[in-house]
């Protein structure tokens, strides 16, 4: 993947976990773009992977959100059926072919190892 790609995979974990939030929260997109200051239109555009928002507006989410802005930078654990429901049934195409996004407690010689294969992983992505 080159570069903006990768930029685009954060911008999926980003509207993922935004997705999640408002299921959880019984939050609308219209809610969460009055409380955000961003259009519904920009908001629906974001959620649907055409978007690409500006520091400044991913904050203003995660505030409207009532999370920090690390939390819809965080991975998710989520898989596509899911992501895809919560979007209003749109698919979700996440990692290429042969990719798998988990999420695991581990003890920290585990954790160690699982970091080292997730940096080569996302090292090939990236080329």
């Amino acid at each position: 993947m080159q570069t903006h790609n990768y930029s685009h995979f954060y911008n999926q974990i980003f509207f993922t976990n935004i997705l999640r939030l408002l299921d959880e929260r019984k939050m609308t997109k219209q809610e969460l773009s009055d409380r955000a200051g961003v259009s519904i239109s920009f908001l629906s555009d974001l959620t649907n992977g055409k978007a690409n928002p500006s520091l400044k507006i991913m904050e203003a989410i995660a505030d409207a959100l009532e999370t920090s802005l690390p939390v819809l930078l965080e991975l998710t654990d989520l898989d596509c059926e899911t992501i895809a429901i919560l979007n209003g049934g749109k698919p979700y195409h996440g990692l290429p072919k042969g990719y798998q996004r988990v999420s695991a407690i581990l003890p920290a010689h585990q954790a160690f190892i699982v970091s080292k294969w997730d940096a080569a992983a996302r090292k090939k992505l990236r080329s």
